[in-house]
């Protein structure tokens, strides 16, 4: 596999296997969300899709629904703020991973999980989460979460992506180009990950 593909996959590659393979949410015909289309995301779906998973990526905005549907793969797409839309994907996943690093309110996607559904969080936010206890008593569902993964588990993922084919997006950038993309980091405008050639970029000596 190629060094510049490899390096996303250690971190939001795992990120999304380690989760699916630990609770046994590896079996084809299981129905996902993934909450969020980023550098997690778009691995949340690639990955979830080749183990046979119908998948649904939920977004703020309709900006990334081509993307998700026509460039993912991703089998629905669904709008939090439109209500109608959400009501109509209550009850129908089996779990959900949650890539968004910023508070939110859990309670829209807790009502799209089925019975023993999971809402699993992957994004660090640093303020304390909402949601109120009925949400998770009703269908007996579980919030929990998920933070990189094993070297074991690293390893499979790997072995799983080289079999199916499965690459990151990727803008390979050189090593001064570095404050150029940090800004473009701020402002969200990157799909889905830089990478730092350190190799071929010309260094002071």
């Amino acid at each position: 596999m190629a060094p510049e593909q490899v390096a996303p996959l250690l971190c939001a590659g795992v990120t999304v296997y380690s989760p699916l393979n630990h609770f046994g949410l590896m079996g084809s015909g299981l129905r996902g969300g993934i909450l969020g289309l980023g550098g997690v995301g778009h691995m949340g779906v690639k990955i979830a899709k080749a183990m046979g998973h119908h998948v649904t990526v939920i977004s703020s905005s309709d900006k990334k629904k081509v993307e998700a549907l026509e460039h993912l793969g991703a089998d629905d797409y669904l709008v939090s703020s439109d209500a109608e839309g959400m009501q109509k994907a209550a009850d129908s996943l089996d779990y959900i991973i949650d890539t968004v690093p910023v508070f939110h309110p859990l309670e829209p996607y807790l009502s799209l999980l089925k019975l023993d559904g999971k809402l699993i969080l992957t994004g660090v936010i640093n303020t304390p989460l909402q949601f109120v206890s009925p949400m998770v008593m009703l269908g007996r569902k579980s919030i929990t979460g998920s933070f990189i993964g094993s070297m074991k588990e690293t390893e499979e993922m790997l072995n799983f992506c080289k079999e199916k084919n499965l690459t990151s997006m990727i803008e390979v950038v050189k090593m001064d180009y570095i404050n150029t993309a940090m800004e473009r980091l701020e402002k969200n405008d990157v799909r889905y990950r830089f990478v730092v050639d350190v190799a071929g970029s010309k260094l002071d000596q």
